[in-house]
């Protein structure tokens, strides 16, 4: 008797088919939280290049240009450590997440395009662009949003997994 093995579904959409399951479902999401960021920089860069915006309540828009990683740390690193390790972590993220290592494949999607987002940004200028000022906090992007989001959802969603089953 032969065994068939069980492919995940295939959607078809006007462009063709497009694979869903995890890694297609997790490469999706990133893609997609990657353009909303760089979109959203280019966008906030023009507008805000001849000064920030105040808006009503904390949040003002504000260009600034972070050479470091998380929260401006790490500004004396030469750029190209720290371009290396951020590209390095988010590439460790994205082959976790095609293997279901992270949890909710939408989540672990928003953390890999989020930082990818950084990557790309960081790679073109040199720098990443930040826009969102609250006054109180480091001044973060929409690539930040998803990375954050993306893990508290993942540790949030963690609980729920099954453990892993014991080593043969």
């Amino acid at each position: 008797r032969r065994v068939r093995r069980l492919r995940p579904p295939a959607a078809t959409t006007s462009t063709g088919t497009v694979p869903v399951g995890r890694p297609g479902l997790v490469a999706a999401v990133a893609v997609a939280a990657a353009t909303v960021d760089l979109v959203t920089k280019m966008i906030g860069s023009a507008a805000l290049a001849d000064g920030p915006i105040e808006l009503p309540g904390p949040l003002a828009l504000r260009l600034v240009h972070n050479p470091g990683v998380a929260f401006g740390r790490g500004r004396a690193l030469p750029a190209a450590v720290t371009l290396g390790a951020t590209a390095l972590i988010a590439a460790v993220i994205a082959v976790m997440a095609a293997r279901g290592m992270l949890g909710a494949p939408i989540a672990a999607g928003m953390v890999v395009g989020g930082a990818l987002a950084n990557v790309a940004d960081r790679f073109a200028g040199g720098t990443v662009v930040d826009l969102f000022d609250l006054g109180w906090w480091p001044t973060f992007n929409v690539a930040d949003i998803f990375i954050t989001t993306g893990a508290v959802l993942i540790v949030l969603t963690a609980r729920d997994r099954p453990p892993p089953p014991p080593a043969p």
